[in-house]
């Protein structure tokens, strides 16, 4: 199986398109299909911060849902935007206000169709994907090896938000401990959640969120290939977000 993994987009949907079109990936019909048959993987956090996330939203769920030509696994962003869309009390901070706001200027018909897209999406998806043919396992921020096959509360928490501590730093993140370093699997963990300015690759986990809604880039990882390629970012670049690479 030939696959495109896509980091995480954060409504850069300009950004996704000149992916898709680096790739090879042409448009036909509300979404994008490879004349080779390569499949590709939404990584999750697929909304919030950037420009467009109800596009994004329109163009994955046509995709998956609709087309069944591509997969999706959710990030923390889409169980937060999940829980808003449910009717859940939920802070509009950290990018999801952005989202809310697109959203609200939507006409009471778009904003149902909207939010029934999500939710179909969001509910069909599994916490994460194993491709056992292309030696592969894709969480939103990894998983650990004993983790593999378990789809108890402990392996969402840890997909969604990696391996927190519970601790957080003094700027309000959570402490993370570096799960990838103790990773001894032959499998492939693709994973994003945490900003790098490259992709990282640690034993045989790769980290490809580099940032794209920060002014990096937006990057997939290609199997067979065991490639990347990604495309420069039109946001504003904002030095902070990133994490060093070790």
């Amino acid at each position: 199986m030939k696959m495109d993994i896509i980091g995480d987009i954060h409504g850069c949907l300009d950004e996704l398109y000149e992916l898709f079109e680096k790739m090879g990936y042409e448009w036909n019909n509300a979404g994008y299909i490879h004349k080779e048959g390569r499949t590709p993987v939404f990584l999750g956090d697929i909304t919030d911060r950037g420009p467009n996330s109800l596009g994004v939203i329109r163009l994955v769920y046509h995709m998956v849902v609709v087309r069944k030509n591509a997969y999706y696994v959710p990030g923390n962003h889409c169980n937060k935007l999940y829980r808003f869309f449910k009717g859940n009390p939920v802070k509009l901070n950290n990018g999801l206000e952005t989202t809310a706001a697109e959203y609200e200027a939507l006409n009471s018909g778009e904003k149902s169709t909207i939010r029934d897209q999500f939710m179909q999406l969001y509910e069909a998806a599994p916490l994460y994907l194993q491709f056992p043919d292309a030696g592969a396992v894709i969480a939103h921020a990894g998983i650990k090896e004993s983790l593999i096959g378990r789809k108890d509360k402990k392996v969402k928490t840890f997909v969604l938000y990696g391996d927190i501590t519970g601790e957080t730093h003094a700027d309000g993140r959570p402490i993370r401990r570096d799960w990838a370093k103790h990773y001894k699997g032959d499998q492939w963990i693709v994973y994003g959640h945490t900003p790098v300015k490259k992709p990282r690759i640690v034993n045989r986990t790769i980290n490809i969120d580099t940032g794209c809604v920060f002014g990096n880039a937006l990057t997939a990882f290609r199997l067979p290939e065991e490639a990347t390629i990604s495309v420069p970012s039109g946001q504003p670049f904002t030095e902070e977000k990133f994490q060093p690479v070790h």
